[in-house]
């Protein structure tokens, strides 16, 4: 009688651990980062960050260097003295224009790259989401979870190298239905757009 029950338990706890183990949901982790740091679509967003900064420095070095240049006039007193009233003060009016200038130029820097940083982590997010999808479909996933949501994964549930390489196959079909042509002043015209923004 007692070998009898421990047999309807043992089977009762191999039936038990089965459904558990059944209702366990399949999970793919993806690291955000690396996703950004190695796709091709993250790489290009940051060279097109990089460009922006690029620009906005350029605008602030530059305005800085003639600032530099009128200041030293100033305190030339033989240049002052070979100066007609008028173009001392167009010399002066000049000056405090480039000064207003260089105010608001550092004050767009920082507005401008944080809006190109929120274009550039939402673009890479919805690569990243159209990534998850196509490789939870062919792995049977039920959800791929993003790696900062977790406090301990297990390394065999990391789907990132599948997910940047679905992301790579997709920005290279949409690459090539881009003429070289049509993508330039893409560019050209969000950098515009935010520079508007930012002012």
């Amino acid at each position: 009688m007692r070998n009898l029950f421990l047999s309807a338990a043992t089977i009762f706890g191999l039936a038990a651990s089965s459904v558990s183990a059944a209702d366990v949901p399949l999970i793919g982790i993806v690291n955000f980062s690396t996703c950004i740091s190695n796709s091709k679509v993250g790489k290009k967003e940051q060279e097109n960050m990089e460009s922006i900064r690029k620009q906005m420095s350029s605008l602030v070095e530059e305005t800085e260097k003639e600032l530099r240049e009128i200041a030293g006039k100033f305190e030339d007193t033989e240049y002052l003295d070979s100066l007609s009233p008028k173009a001392e003060e167009d010399l002066k009016t000049r000056f405090q224009a480039l000064q207003e200038d260089l105010g608001r130029y550092q004050n767009q820097f920082y507005q401008v790259l944080q809006h190109a940083n929120y274009q550039m982590v939402q673009k890479v997010s919805q690569s990243i989401s159209r990534a998850s999808e196509k490789i939870a479909k062919d792995k049977k996933l039920e959800y791929v979870i993003n790696k900062e949501a977790c406090f301990y994964m297990s390394p065999d549930l990391d789907v990132t190298n599948l997910v940047v390489s679905e992301m790579d196959k997709t920005f290279d079909i949409e690459s090539k239905k881009l003429s070289e042509n049509d993508e330039v002043p893409q560019l050209q015209a969000i950098d515009e757009t935010m520079l508007d923004k930012a002012g």
